[in-house]
């Protein structure tokens, strides 16, 4: 009984010391958002293809990519985020290497000057002024404006730096030109009908009236 004594004294002794040495231990962290990053899906072979197809797929339909830095980024940010994303733009998350095979061969193949650090990759297929515009109100609104600024991006096999692709989210998309020409379009009849009705005057002359018209 003695000897079991002073083993239990023994053992609680060095109980005692170690935990004077390890200090508390956390019991929460902030969640980051993890896509295919160092623990997201792309850790096996078959979930590194994965990702590496469905990028592809990502890069055929969109007509520009820009990437900001993904550190300091979580869950819940991410995802209010996405939520506020235009209809057809995609972000992820994508490891260098997996991005790097992923552009090879295709006209983003230059944005490989862009892989560098943890990057947040945003795949646009129209709206490219939607999407800044929502990333730009993210940062604002979450305090991160200073330091997750868009690094750059990609656009018809040319690099834009961050002052670029903010100049292109500016410029009218192909559907507001679309929407333009297809109003002037329309408008071209009804002006030469009403041209027409002019006494005297004939259908080409009409025609070239109705034309200037509608450039003014």
């Amino acid at each position: 009984i003695t000897i079991t004594m002073k083993q239990s004294l023994f053992v609680l002794g060095l109980a005692a010391t170690a935990t004077a040495f390890t200090g508390p231990i956390p019991t929460s962290r902030a969640d980051t958002a993890l896509f295919g990053g160092a623990q997201g899906m792309a850790t096996t072979t078959e979930g590194k293809i994965a990702t590496v197809t469905k990028v592809k797929e990502l890069l055929d339909s969109s007509e520009m990519i820009f990437s900001v830095p993904a550190s300091g980024i979580t869950v819940s940010q991410v995802q209010g985020l996405r939520r506020s994303l235009p209809e057809g733009t995609t972000m992820s998350v994508v490891k260098n290497k997996l991005m790097s095979k992923a552009i090879a061969g295709t006209d983003y193949e230059v944005s490989g000057e862009l892989l560098k650090g943890a990057n947040m990759w945003f795949f646009i297929e129209e709206d490219i002024g939607g999407s800044v515009k929502s990333f730009k109100s993210f940062t604002k609104g979450e305090a991160l404006d200073e330091t997750h600024s868009i690094i750059g991006g990609t656009m018809d096999g040319t690099n834009y730096d961050s002052a670029g692709v903010l100049a292109i989210s500016k410029l009218p998309s192909k559907l507001d030109l679309i929407a333009t020409i297809a109003a002037r379009i329309n408008a071209v009849p009804t002006k030469v009908a009403r041209v027409v009705k002019a006494p005297g005057m004939k259908v080409a002359r009409a025609i070239k009236l109705a034309g200037e018209e509608a450039d003014n």
